[in-house]
């Protein structure tokens, strides 16, 4: 056993690997600093904000910039989408209602109040709120 222990503190560095080293009986031990923990939770956070900028960003890009269903569009044709639904051909679509429009659709992914918004039969584009076509379905209360 050692009767008489002396430690000392001294500063090895600074920088990527600061500590200090304790000396005990001509052996020195070198410990290092939190810097290494601090610097991973901070790329680990800085990689997080980036991601979660650049995904919200897309989303808004994507529904910011997309372009409207046009009535001539393919699509648009075979469900019998009519960008101002009062001019819907009621022979062709008897279930056509005046009261039904895009803006009180289940698949309508805006607000009631938007003028238009995406819907999932129209991948990329958006509909206006007073559309209409034959998948409409009755938005839940």
């Amino acid at each position: 056993m050692c009767s008489s222990v002396d430690y000392h503190q001294v500063p090895i560095a600074t920088g990527r690997y600061s500590g200090s080293s304790i000396t005990h009986n001509n052996t020195t031990t070198s410990t290092i600093a939190m810097t290494s923990t601090s610097r991973r939770t901070f790329v680990i956070h800085a990689l997080t904000a980036s991601g979660a900028l650049a995904a919200s960003s897309l989303a808004l890009s994507q529904t910011a910039a997309a372009p409207m269903v046009k009535d001539t569009d393919a699509n648009a044709v075979a469900l019998g989408y009519k960008a101002d639904g009062s001019k819907t051909d009621t022979k062709k679509y008897p279930k056509y209602a005046a009261s039904q429009n895009c803006a009180n659709c289940a698949l309508y992914q805006g607000k009631a109040t938007d003028a238009a918004a995406a819907c999932p039969l129209f991948a990329g584009k958006q509909v206006a709120a007073k559309a209409w076509c034959s998948a409409w379905a009755k938005k839940a209360a």
